[in-house]
């Protein structure tokens, strides 16, 4: 009698569930994509598997703003010396023995003239020789242009000549380094790098750091592991450069039975489905359902065109199957996307686990 009162009480409960909805920690696969078929559905679903990899390969990206890097151009030489440039500042000494000095007196055996600033037409004046070029020499080169030029006013003069760099002879380096700021150029080889390395390095705290160099009002940009790996574009830097390290702003976000629901900055140039899972701590291995995990992405309108290889929808959905050899490998060359989302759906057989625990927990019923 009493086995007859248990179950009666089972199948009353059963019943008490049917009509409501047990708490969950993500959707199932199927309430997800249960409208795929419907001609009215407004997002499309594509199974990653290798066969459709390179059909997505044809695709439009959707990375967002893009910056281009300049062309190397470690093969022409550069200077190894400091060269002159308008807005630069020198100081003269002159240095002048004769008798009868038109310079200086008796007593007096060297002229200064300091803060000579270089012109925006790259000349200076100086007295008795009158506006000379010295924009584009170096140092050395420009004491000899002057000195030989006050040789013919003062015979044997001899002229000392130091520089302070100017706007033109420096470039700024701002944020995401140990001291940002503005930096003379030593020489006509500094590169990128060695602009970092005197800024102190880059921050420890970014995420997968991004370089971005403006130059004559365009914006090129590149990332610090690209140029760690690739030397040959650490370029050279010009007057009046300006290079910005700043963290990767793109990122992804998981939501479901994962290990970590949160948004996720990209922690390198290149993350793939399996980077991504690995970054969230993977899927639940009590409630995720391996072969459902969905990244859900949306397109910019402008690039869907009915005569380009491209998704059927704006709004897609793709499907991994990790219980499968090709899923695996599928998914670590499939690339995330900024703004994506991955959803690990929920296992059917964990509701129904969680209902026959439930039953036994109030029937006494062991598992």
């Amino acid at each position: 009698m009493m086995q007859w009162v248990r179950f009666g009480t089972a199948a009353v409960i059963c019943g008490g569930l049917a009509g409501c909805s047990l708490p969950r920690s993500a959707p199932f696969e199927q309430e997800i994509l249960r409208d795929t078929d419907n001609a009215s559905a407004d997002f499309a679903v594509y199974p990653v598997t290798g066969e459709f990899l390179p059909i997505l390969e044809g695709w439009p990206r959707t990375e967002g703003q893009t910056y281009p890097w300049i062309a190397a151009d470690a093969a022409s030489p550069a200077p190894r010396g400091q060269i002159i440039a308008p807005g630069d500042t020198l100081n003269l000494m002159i240095w002048d023995s004769t008798a009868n000095s038109l310079l200086a007196s008796e007593q007096q055996r060297t002229i200064p003239i300091q803060n000579i600033r270089v012109a925006p037409d790259g000349t200076i004046f100086v007295p008795y020789i009158g506006d000379t070029l010295v924009a584009g020499m170096s140092p050395q080169t420009a004491r000899v242009a002057l000195q030989e030029a006050m040789d013919t006013v003062v015979p044997s003069v001899q002229i000392q000549l130091a520089l302070t760099e100017g706007r033109g002879n420096s470039v700024d380096l701002v944020g995401g380094v140990g001291a940002p700021g503005t930096y003379p150029m030593p020489d006509r080889s500094f590169t990128v790098l060695s602009l970092i390395s005197q800024g102190g390095g880059v921050s420890p705290d970014l995420q997968n750091p991004q370089i971005r160099l403006i130059r004559d009002g365009r914006i090129y940009g590149t990332s610090i592991s690209q140029l760690y790996g690739a030397p040959r574009l650490d370029i050279r830097l010009q007057g009046g450069d300006r290079v910005i390290v700043e963290q990767d702003k793109r990122y992804f976000l998981s939501l479901g039975a994962t290990g970590v629901q949160a948004q996720h900055s990209f922690n390198r140039d290149t993350v793939t489905a399996l980077d991504a899972l690995a970054i969230i701590g993977g899927v639940s291995a009590s409630l995720a359902d391996p072969q459902g995990v969905l990244i859900l992405r949306e397109y910019d309108t402008s690039t869907l065109d009915p005569d380009d290889p491209g998704p059927r929808q704006q709004r897609v959905v793709f499907a991994l199957d990790l219980t499968k050899a090709d899923g695996l490998f599928s998914a670590r060359s499939f690339h995330i996307a900024s703004g994506d989302l991955v959803l690990a759906t929920e296992s059917p057989v964990t509701s129904v686990q969680t209902v026959l625990d439930l039953i036994g927990s109030i029937l006494g019923l062991g598992g």
